[in-house]
């Protein structure tokens, strides 16, 4: 058996148990399966991708009763596929019982749609806690955790778990677990859960509505034994939810009889999503509202200030560069604290109108007037669109420059092209692309020729090497604003490429 090109131990491998019970057993009709349940569950509930969820809840039933609901919870994790890369899983055991947590032997869980690897590294945290042992036979039949694979598998890249079967630990037991292996964005919670079992239609619809307040109140006293067979993990969860100031948004809760199933005696089941405050969620776009415009209006009084020094640097160091054969040595000191703070620019060089070389640094990683002589010199000797710079285009007096300074970068969450094409702002956002390791950059200026979104991002995938049509759930994509000067501008422009300006 492989994982990720190599040879792995059967003997270290768990294999599906439930596999053509609960869900179908071969790749091609599991994976139309899942997508069918995503794609009903998008259609029915909506743009769920929206809360971004920390941790969920999510049924365990074959697909035929729970798969809806469970994909009302999972379609919640797109905005995020790509970031996740652990999933701490807790589920409650229906074979062999135990009194605490169980962490199998094994490295890796296996399902129709491939291997996924066990975080060794999370396990061994939580490894020194009386309430956590290995335990191989509650885990070798029980499906709690093992339903939830393919829908994992579908929605994100690439992600480890932690599997956890949970017997009936204190809720602040399955806390102290969660708190160790919390994490940051690229953790996510997941809670394996049916609710009430073998009731009526109707006293379901009570008890589970009941369940429901619970959960969305965070009250892990409300929860008692006939409510839900994941209890034990769910009342753990509320409670680091209660701690961290999470809120709680229902996804869908119905039972089997609005399914498969008869009405006389049903299971219910519902999908949570735990995630930061409404307030919380606000705060951070205020936050990084209030992040641009301290930018633009610091980089703004930088430029309105020192912009005309800084043209001047850039033509020097690339007049310097055609006589001298080397670029113009900067002097720190004799620059303001502004121009010697670290700064992220590009530099752009135009001949009457068009696109003569642009070069430049997404990271602000050096002095900000380093920044522009340094790529002032790659735009005009290094761009490998064109020719290098010669001194008879200077004598002839039509290059421009113009020098872009750049916001710290900031990552986008989208779930589709569609997505993303609704979250950026045209003639204000500049877009960093990366897959892998290829990428491209556009600056905000070239909205100027391509003002239709799709048409700008779909030119961007060009420039990064990948075809217009291009996507995968691994794409990176960052926005950022910029505040620039352009030599067109200032009263000195006539002799900016002269022996020596009247500006220096």
């Amino acid at each position: 058996m492989e994982q990720d090109g190599m040879e792995i131990d059967r003997s270290l491998v768990r294999p599906p148990a439930v596999a053509g019970i609960f869900y179908p057993s071969t790749p091609k009709e599991l994976t139309a399966t899942v997508q069918f349940y995503l794609s009903q569950a998008a259609e029915k509930f909506g743009d769920a991708k929206l809360i971004s969820p920390k941790a969920i809840i999510a049924p365990h039933a074959g697909y035929v009763y729970s798969g809806l609901t469970a994909a009302a919870g999972y379609n919640s994790l797109r905005s995020r596929a790509n970031k996740i890369t652990r999933v701490v899983m807790m589920g409650p055991c229906h074979r062999v019982g135990i009194p605490g947590l169980a962490l199998p032997s094994t490295q890796t869980f296996s399902s129709p749609l491939g291997n996924v690897p066990m975080d060794m590294d999370a396990a061994a945290k939580i490894m020194h806690l009386d309430q956590v042992k290995i335990y191989n036979e509650t885990h070798e039949k029980d499906h709690s955790l093992e339903v939830h694979l393919p829908f994992l598998q579908t929605i994100l890249t690439r992600f480890s778990i932690v599997p956890l079967i949970v017997g009936q630990p204190a809720p602040s037991d399955v806390a102290e677990v969660l708190n160790l292996l919390w994490g940051g964005e690229e953790t996510l919670i997941l809670v394996s859960s049916d609710l009430s079992h073998y009731r009526s239609y109707e006293d379901a619809q009570k008890i589970d509505d009941i369940t429901r307040k619970a959960i969305e109140q965070l009250d892990d006293r409300a929860l008692g034994d006939q409510q839900a067979c994941g209890r034990h993990a769910i009342n753990g969860l509320i409670q680091v939810a209660r701690d961290r100031g999470l809120h709680v948004t229902t996804a869908d809760i119905r039972n089997s009889g609005d399914t498969a199933g008869a009405k006389d005696k049903v299971v219910g089941y519902g999908s949570w999503l735990f995630s930061d405050s409404p307030a919380v969620v606000g705060s951070r776009i205020s936050a990084t509202v209030n992040e641009e415009k301290k930018f633009g209006d610091t980089a703004q009084e930088t430029l309105d200030r020192y912009g005309e020094a800084l043209l001047v640097v850039a033509a020097k160091t690339i007049r310097n560069s055609l006589s001298k054969q080397a670029p113009m040595r900067i002097k720190l000191a004799s620059f303001p604290r502004e121009l010697q703070a670290h700064g992220a620019c590009f530099v752009t060089l135009n001949k009457n109108g068009k696109l003569r070389g642009c070069i430049g640094s997404i990271e602000a990683w050096r002095p900000l007037v380093t920044d522009v002589a340094e790529n002032a010199c790659k735009a005009a000797f290094q761009d490998t669109r064109f020719d290098k710079l010669s001194s008879q285009e200077l004598t002839e007096n039509d290059i421009s420059l113009h020098i872009s300074v750049l916001s710290p970068k900031m990552p986008m969450s989208f779930s589709s092209e569609e997505d993303l094409i609704t979250q950026v702002r045209p003639g204000l956002d500049g877009l960093v692309l990366i897959e892998g390791k290829q990428r491209g950059v556009f600056l905000p200026v070239v909205w100027d020729a391509l003002p239709e979104p799709l048409t700008f991002f779909r030119q961007l995938k060009r420039k990064a090497g990948l075809s217009e049509d291009y996507w995968s759930s691994s794409l990176k994509v960052f926005r950022f604003v910029t505040r620039g000067i352009s030599s067109e501008t200032i009263p000195t422009r006539a002799d900016l490429w002269q022996t020596k300006s009247k500006s220096e």
